[in-house]
């Protein structure tokens, strides 16, 4: 058991309620701190952007989200139009209450900002529809008391009330009496009171993001709005025993499976709560102490491997950006954390969800005299992941063992990434569009979650099984100056009985001009019917050479293999990215001529 874990009893003397505030010293120290960031020239780029957000919303109505959108998803299973009318008004939640405490006598802010919390305050649920199945909100049975009597909290709803709870703290003084009352009557109504009094929920045990977002949500909430000790401490045993699961869904690695955009989600709010309770406690709790959680909080100068760019397995995006303020608190209890170059930091709007607390933390909690630099160069062996990452500025190579049963899984085991300057030439589709679909036996249908489309074969026209018996066992790793080499036996992967051992070996040798060595050994215990090397490269320009193919992108890519063994074919495919853009790219199909019991297939990739 973790020290996250605590009883009620030895939490209940550790949040005597003293009043004091969690954010600020007091109003004065708050007032000053608005007025200090106003002035000081560090931080005007960023409130620059948060003004433009904000004087392009007053030319903008306030929506109503209509039931039409609402009921998208339980009839067709679609998820982007209600969500999409429903982040933009937490936008407009957000940037008017910045712009309300950083420009306090720009009356208009404030006025536009009671009409969003109204607005918020009177949705049907503060859910996504996407996470209401069999819920009580989509019970259309009749209650005589015309009362709801159990209440579904989701992440977003969590989130909610955490963003309330804390603009209820940092406005007290200004807000209308009416818009308060309703604000801490909903949270208490829609979330506090049902993790209370509700039978434990789902996400409760859940060892992934959902654990960290909601319960980190929640506990949040309560700091900031309950004054009776003995139900604060009820809530925030409850909250720690999730974040005891959310740990335990790493391993001493500290790498993200879910992905980057993941751990910044789940670990950052695991972060927000950490900081309060660290406040409500004087330092007597500390969630951000130990080995494991300072190997985690490093995650992300080892997934970065150009600018933007980042090692996208699973459900990640191929492209991410830095909470600034996150990494400069991180950085401040770790100095093993490192602070990324300040162009990596995220645009007010790069948060598609619009969350409030990254979005006034990255101004509560940047530092001005942290100079950040580019990631260095180096080799990572992720031993519990399986994750592999050579940066060698600017080429990148990586690759992944694991299991088919990792959160967010995608079908991927001995998948590779071969990145020039940032540009991913043999690639990782990472994150499709969520629909109902995605999330339901019919997931890896989709080609960016099936084994269909990542850079791994395909054999007697099948592909990888999900579950957590389909696994990988890296063999052997060696990191040198000048050559990585790692080996991985795959044959798990799949169910093809007469597969008796499929040994990959990836042999990367750095340096100018870089070069990828991929072996395949395939033993069978009867003749194959088909054996198909596949890699996922980008919809770019082939031609072909006596030994090779090259793939004309910015960078050269030449593909060597033998024309005796191996014919090739190449397909473009569509399909749709995580914001429903329709994107295209290639499958370069390496199939052997004649399949046998015992074969050995090499390709190597040669940057020009």
């Amino acid at each position: 058991m973790s020290k996250v874990v605590m009883q009620r009893e030895q939490i209940l003397p550790l949040v005597k309620n003293d009043s004091a505030p969690l954010l600020f010293s007091s109003q004065q120290a708050q007032d000053e701190w608005f007025q200090t960031i106003r002035e000081k020239p560090s931080y005007q780029g960023m409130i620059a952007e948060i003004r433009e957000e904000a004087n392009l919303l007053l030319r903008e109505p306030l929506l109503e989200i209509p039931f039409s959108r609402f009921t998208l998803f339980r009839d067709r299973g679609l998820r982007l139009d209600y969500e999409k009318l429903y982040f933009e008004r937490r936008r407009r939640l957000n940037t008017f209450a910045l712009m309300a405490l950083i420009e306090r006598e720009q009356t208009v802010y404030f006025e536009q900002l009671q009409d969003v919390l109204w607005a918020i305050c009177h949705e049907y649920t503060w859910c996504l529809p996407a996470h209401l199945k069999n819920s009580p909100e989509m019970d259309t049975g009749i209650r005589l008391s015309g009362i709801q009597t159990s209440y579904t909290i989701d992440l977003f709803a969590a989130e909610t009330a955490f963003t309330l709870s804390e603009l209820s703290q940092l406005l007290h003084n200004r807000l209308d009496p009416l818009v308060q009352k309703r604000m801490i009557e909903e949270v208490n109504r829609r979330v506090l009171q049902p993790f209370l009094q509700q039978q434990e929920f789902e996400w409760e045990t859940a060892t992934h993001n959902w654990a960290a977002v909601c319960a980190g949500s929640i506990g949040s909430a309560a700091l900031h709005l309950i004054e009776d000790e003995e139900v604060l401490a009820t809530i925030l045993e409850r909250v720690l025993r999730t974040m005891d699961c959310y740990l335990a869904g790493f391993k001493e690695d500290g790498a993200c499976t879910e992905g980057y955009t993941y751990w910044q989600y789940g670990f950052g709010y695991y972060t927000y709560l950490a900081d309060l309770l660290l406040t409500k406690t004087a330092g007597a709790i500390d969630l951000l102490q130990g080995e494991k959680v300072q190997q985690i909080a490093r995650f992300p100068q080892k997934c970065f491997v150009h600018n933007h760019h980042v090692v996208n397995f699973s459900d990640s995006m191929p492209t991410g950006t830095i909470f600034l303020g996150l990494m400069h608190y991180l950085n401040k209890i770790d100095q093993g954390v490192e602070v990324p170059e300040a162009d990596l930091r995220a645009p007010y709007t790069a948060d598609h969800c619009s969350r409030w607390a990254p979005a006034f933390r990255n101004l509560l909690w940047f530092d001005e005299t942290k100079r950040g630099e580019p990631w260095a160069n180096q080799s990572t062996y992720l031993h519990d992941a399986q994750w592999l990452i050579s940066r060698q500025a600017p080429y990148v190579f990586a690759c992944k063992g694991g299991d088919n049963d990792e959160p967010h899984n995608h079908n991927d085991l001995g998948h590779f990434m071969l990145f020039a300057d940032g540009e991913a030439v043999v690639k990782d589709l990472g994150c499709g569009m969520y629909c109902e679909d995605y999330f339901n036996e019919k997931r890896y249908s989709f080609l960016c979650n099936g084994s269909q489309g990542h850079s791994v074969p395909i054999i007697n026209q099948q592909y990888q099984k999900a579950g957590r018996s389909h696994t990988a066992t890296v063999r052997n790793v060696s990191i040198g100056k000048d050559v990585d080499r790692i080996e991985m036996e795959l044959e798990h992967a799949y169910d093809i009985d007469s597969l008796q051992k499929l040994k990959r070996t990836f042999t990367w040798r750095k340096g100018t001009d870089p070069s990828l060595l991929l072996s395949d050994f395939y033993q069978f215990s009867e003749n194959p019917l088909s054996i198909v090397e596949r890699f996922i490269i980008p919809d770019l320009t082939l031609s072909s050479t006596n030994d090779g193919i090259v793939l004309e992108g910015e960078h050269k890519l030449k593909i060597t293999f033998d024309r005796h063994l191996l014919e090739w074919m190449v397909h473009t495919h569509a399909f749709f990215n995580h914001f429903g853009e329709e994107e295209t790219v290639q499958t370069l199909d390496f199939a052997v001529r004649e399949p046998r019991r015992l074969v050995q297939v090499e390709c190597q990739f040669t940057f020009l």
